[in-house]
């Protein structure tokens, strides 16, 4: 049986690119668990674990990609083992772990660390950049695509269960992440209006 996990650590990133490549891997979509909001760090994930118990001894648990079960070769390691003792095959990607091979266990030591490695590079390289004043400037001053009166109208259609987030993106011919920054943008905007409405209410009192 094959068994599939995916994270995602934001709301902004896209959980169903990664869940597309688990389906293209030949993983039933009723066996892909999921968790979002987690950094690869925090090893107390619901998902994570329910994927782990739904493995039995010659099934394979698939990963889109190394970090998304981990964030540092200890802990991926630590699963691997977890996997190998229960004679679960790991597989990244399309690339097979099988406890049983030596030559395996040794490559994924090297991508777990390699995976550890560019996890830190990432932050060192965003943070350096955040220190450049061009940059800042250039963040600061990045318009949104949509206007206010688009914004609300994509928060209506977001409040609404009904409606799938994909849906709404198609609609306002932008990314799914673009959908969560205007609903933000629009509550944002309204709990500002209303602050305007209460200051001066309070002053007069």
């Amino acid at each position: 049986m094959l068994v599939g996990y995916a994270r995602v650590s934001t709301v902004m990133q896209d959980l169903e690119t990664q869940i597309g490549k688990l389906t293209a891997l030949g993983v039933d979509p009723k066996r892909i668990y999921t968790d979002k909001g987690f950094t690869g760090k925090n090893m107390t994930r619901d998902g994570l674990e329910k994927a782990l118990a739904a493995c039995r001894a010659g099934d394979t648990l698939i990963v889109p990609s190394l970090d998304r079960l981990a964030r540092n070769a200890l802990d991926t390691l630590e699963i691997i083992k977890e996997l190998g003792e229960r004679e679960v095959i790991l597989s990244n990607n399309g690339m097979v772990y099988d406890p049983k091979d030596p030559m395996a266990k040794m490559i994924f030591t090297m991508l777990a660390s390699v995976a550890e490695a560019e996890g830190g590079w990432i932050s060192l390289r965003t943070k350096e950049a955040m220190a450049r004043p061009s940059v800042r400037r250039k963040l600061r001053g990045r318009q949104p695509k949509l206007t206010p009166k688009q914004d609300a109208a994509v928060a209506l259609h977001f409040a609404d269960p009904k409606t799938d987030i994909s849906e709404i993106a198609t609609m306002f011919n932008i990314s799914r992440s673009s959908v969560y920054r205007a609903v933000e943008r629009h509550t944002r905007r309204e709990a500002e209006a209303i602050d305007a409405i209460v200051e001066p209410s309070k002053s007069g009192a």
